[in-house]
């Protein structure tokens, strides 16, 4: 079973369209969730969907609207119109249990997700997780500026465009802060940061685990991995961290 799973879409409500890719096999169902500005095609959600098509586990890999292959324009989402998009896509394709595995701003949503869906999510892998970057990731001018301008452009480390940020997106993260207080999850959770990242500090997993109600958190910190995590040594620790848990899961 190594085939690429047909790209699929499925609406939202509001009739907008999102793209997915949904490998069927055993065990829980490995959710991906793409990072800000990423999507279902990235190194990472690749070598996932390799390693569950050679084991023969279940993955289901979407685009956010605005996102790779989705309908929608990326700046009119939100953290939390992608986490309801998340919620959708959960929902309407999976059944049982599901396993969230989340990329920088996709390690914020699965933390969301996992609340959302107590009795479905059993277990979450973070990836340089970026919770409550609203708060921590912008300076004080920056912050007046998207308040006062309603938008802010910022070079980009992996794209010739400019990150945008909305002033909606921001009031949205502001919105959905976990880091003041305790994080209601109860299930595995295992957090991989590289400590020369330099666009979310590795800190940031440290405060994750302490806030997470969870006493079955694992932090894996790669001293020299930056923010992407996406080497092959890199990708072989992810794989070898998600078999782990869902080994211990069955």
């Amino acid at each position: 079973m190594t085939h690429t799973p047909p790209l699929e879409h499925h609406p939202r409500p509001d009739g907008l369209r999102l793209a997915y890719r949904h490998r069927r096999g055993s065990g829980p169902t490995m959710i991906f969730l793409p990072g800000y500005r990423s999507d279902m095609e990235g190194g990472k959600a690749l070598a996932l969907d390799a390693w569950a098509a050679r084991s023969g586990r279940a993955m289901l890999r979407f685009d956010y609207g605005g996102h790779g292959a989705s309908d929608g324009r990326f700046e009119d989402g939100t953290l939390a119109s992608w986490r309801d998009d998340a919620l959708l896509m959960i929902d309407a394709v999976t059944q049982g249990p599901i396993l969230l595995v989340g990329s920088s701003m996709g390690g914020w949503l699965a933390l969301l997700i996992a609340l959302a869906r107590p009795d479905r999510v059993v277990g979450l892998v973070g990836i340089a997780a970026a919770a409550d970057f609203t708060q921590w990731g912008f300076t004080p001018a920056e912050k007046t500026r998207i308040l006062e301008e309603g938008r802010l452009l910022q070079p980009s480390d992996y794209s010739e465009e400019p990150d945008l940020t909305t002033r909606a997106f921001w009031q949205s993260g502001q919105s959905l802060l976990l880091l003041e207080q305790e994080i209601a999850i109860d299930c595995p959770v295992r957090l991989l940061h590289g400590q020369a990242d330099v666009v979310v500090p590795w800190s940031v997993a440290l405060r994750i685990g302490e806030q997470l109600r969870s006493s079955d958190v694992q932090m894996l910190l790669v001293k020299d991995g930056d923010h992407r995590l996406s080497r092959e040594s890199d990708l072989s620790l992810l794989v070898a961290t998600l078999s782990t848990l869902l080994d211990s899961l069955s």
